[in-house]
């Protein structure tokens, strides 16, 4: 009888020391409200200054982008360079997540939805590109959200 009450009085205590850490649902939750966060700061900062400036800061230093026929470009100088070119000077780019998660732990996590690109050709005429896209995110030492693959 004494074992059986002493067992149940471990459990509890065990149970009530388990409930008072901060839950894996807890970090999840706050690291998706951050990484929403971060994008729309790398979005605003893509229409304030510029896009390779945007695309430059929020790269983690081993990111890497997918393009146009598949070309990879890695590294945040490499991705700074390919943005800096003449086309995306003239470029805006606008996206929202439609769906954005995080790992238990909130030291990783992705986004996806859609985005826009609007230019304009030598004859002054906007185009317009649609799509999608997704975005791999990783938390810095500093707290900071910066993407891996994009």
């Amino acid at each position: 009888m004494h074992i059986r009450k002493f067992s149940i009085a471990v459990i509890t205590i065990s149970l009530s020391a388990v409930s008072c850490q901060p839950g894996v649902t807890d970090q999840k939750e706050k690291a998706k409200q951050e990484i929403k966060m971060a994008e729309k700061e790398f979005e605003k900062m893509a229409a304030e200054k510029g896009i390779a400036e945007a695309f430059w800061f929020f790269a983690d230093s081993i990111a890497v982008i997918k393009r146009e026929n598949d070309t990879l470009i890695t590294g945040k100088e490499n991705i700074k360079k390919y943005y800096s070119a003449e086309y995306f000077k003239s470029a805006s780019v606008k996206w929202s997540p439609d769906y954005t998660d995080a790992a238990d732990k909130g030291d990783m996590g992705y986004t996806y939805g859609k985005y826009v690109w609007q230019s304009k050709d030598s004859t002054g005429n906007t185009n317009e590109a649609r799509g999608v896209f997704h975005t791999v995110w990783r938390k810095q030492a500093d707290g900071s959200w910066k993407y891996v693959w994009d």
